[in-house]
């Protein structure tokens, strides 16, 4: 599982995220769709639940919802917003 940076802040509402990473004074922001999936993150939800729950609740085929949502963690990774 992934977990969030100590030094992150974050605000998710319907319109997506932001996230602040204070340690290196860099603000990201997500979609409505990354701000979901952080959002399940945060709460401690598993990376199968956050897509299975995203294909359910669109209606898109749980393979595509998979493959966007490992590659999107890993993009979370690679800028040091996710560890693990």
């Amino acid at each position: 599982m992934s977990s969030s940076s100590t030094h992150l802040r974050s605000v998710v509402d319907q319109d997506g995220a932001v996230i602040l990473d204070m340690e290196r004074n860099v603000m990201s922001t997500l979609n409505p769709t990354g701000g979901y999936v952080w959002d399940g993150l945060q709460r401690g939800k598993t990376v199968d639940d956050i897509i299975s729950d995203l294909a359910r609740e669109t209606g898109t085929d749980v393979v595509i919802v998979d493959h966007d949502v490992r590659g999107f963690i890993e993009e979370l990774k690679s800028k040091h917003l996710l560890q693990g």
